[in-house]
């Protein structure tokens, strides 16, 4: 129940107890990872299935918006991934877990957020008069357009260093009258809303309790299993806000052997228990089973973060280093890169001599998937798994 004098969500006694095992395995097959892939439903089935799909502009074998269907579905055509978020009306791009591509049904939810950036117009930019005005101006009588065609999209100095133009039209993006229609070489083409998302839905009809309850519900559903802090997490909501719609969301209190928080769970994940066939499986390190280092932790009892922005001479795992997932296990990650139609495995950690099969496996599937026709491994954590490795991948 609520409190209806503070809006704070009574704790309610748990109504299961899962074991850690359990709980990993409804958490896999919440991320679409045990199962049979749905892959009638395809890419837009995966976007519908995760609630969310985080974008990132780091590529090494495939920017992360492909990786992530990839991951469940297996060689899906690149164009396909691309042609699932940005052709027609479903999917948009907004602020979620960060940016992030979500189904657009979802566009209605969203509304708290768009309400509360307009609260705050500023965002870091200022913005000259009626430049806002202007490039909406823009946009209705020539979109769609990128930034460049706007007026340019930076002043030349640092990555945030936008152009006047570039300020405006993001801001016009969160606050709603502006969408992402389309990528080109990765650069935002933007248009009105009004002419992107369905009438339908192209409203803010909703107060942020029921934004916020829909959106912990789906991150409830996304997760299968999950903390408070988890599950506000996965649209990067605060702590006091899934407080105050969580008993009402429709999760259910669950208990979690091992875990030191109180858990909530999605009643359908409850209602069967998780069986099937195990990805196997490289993983993006922007994947939504992963995004969260504590839960992952939690979880797999595995430790990992993207190495990208520390500096080279600190890195442990390397740049991009992947996760691999088999058996509903984190066994070892990857360093990737490509050099012509080589997939390069720069640097290998394996957790046990187990780990080389699945991993070999894994390398092999991504370097078809990439146009690759070999691969290489130049390092391995553990030198006494490096030539079973190397001959496992030839």
């Amino acid at each position: 129940m609520t409190n209806a004098a503070t809006g704070s969500a009574v704790d309610r006694p748990p109504e299961a107890t899962l074991s850690a095992d359990e709980a990993r395995r409804i958490a896999l097959r919440a991320q679409g990872l045990l199962g049979a892939p749905d892959r009638r439903g395809g890419v837009r089935g995966v976007l519908r299935h995760l609630g969310a799909v985080q974008l990132d502009t780091i590529s090494v074998l495939a920017r992360s918006h492909e990786l992530i269907p990839y991951a469940r579905l297996g060689a899906v055509g690149r164009k396909a991934v691309e042609s699932a978020y940005w052709t027609g009306t479903h999917a948009f791009e907004y602020w979620s877990h960060a940016a992030c591509v979500l189904p657009i049904e979802e566009w209605p939810h969203f509304a708290f957020r768009r309400r509360a950036y307009r609260l705050r117009p500023h965002w870091h930019h200022e913005l000259p008069d009626g430049m806002y005005e202007t490039v909406v101006k823009q946009l209705r009588a020539e979109g769609p357009l990128t930034a460049t065609e706007l007026g340019g999209a930076k002043n030349g100095g640092p990555w945030w260093d936008w152009s006047a133009a570039k300020i405006a039209v993001e801001r016009a993006l969160m606050f709603g009258e502006v969408v992402c229609v389309e990528r080109r070489g990765w650069k935002r083409v933007y248009d009105l809303a009004e002419r992107a998302v369905p009438d339908a839905l192209l409203h803010d009809d909703l107060d942020d309790l029921e934004c916020l309850r829909r959106l912990v519900r789906l991150a409830g559903q996304s997760l299968g299993v999950g903390t408070r802090a988890d599950i506000a997490d996965y649209h990067r909501l605060k702590g006091e806000q899934v407080q105050a719609v969580i008993a009402d969301s429709g999760l259910v209190p669950v208990a979690v052997e091992g875990w030191d928080k109180p858990a909530w769970a999605d009643p359908e994940a409850l209602a069967t228990p998780p069986r099937g066939r195990h990805r196997t499986t490289l993983l993006s390190p922007f994947d939504s089973l992963i995004w969260d280092r504590a839960r992952t932790e939690r979880i797999f009892g595995f430790s990992h973060r993207l190495e990208a922005y520390v500096p080279r001479p600190k890195r442990v795992y390397g740049y991009f280093a992947m996760p691999l997932l088999s058996g509903g296990r984190l066994l070892g990650r990857v360093d990737p890169a490509r050099e012509g139609t080589t997939l390069v495995a720069r640097q290998v950690s394996l957790e046990s001599p187990k780990a080389v099969a699945p991993m070999a496996q894994a390398l092999r599937e991504a370097a078809e998937w990439v146009g690759c026709d070999a691969v290489r491994v130049e390092r391995v954590d553990r030198p006494e798994l490096a030539v079973p490795l190397a001959a496992a991948v030839a």
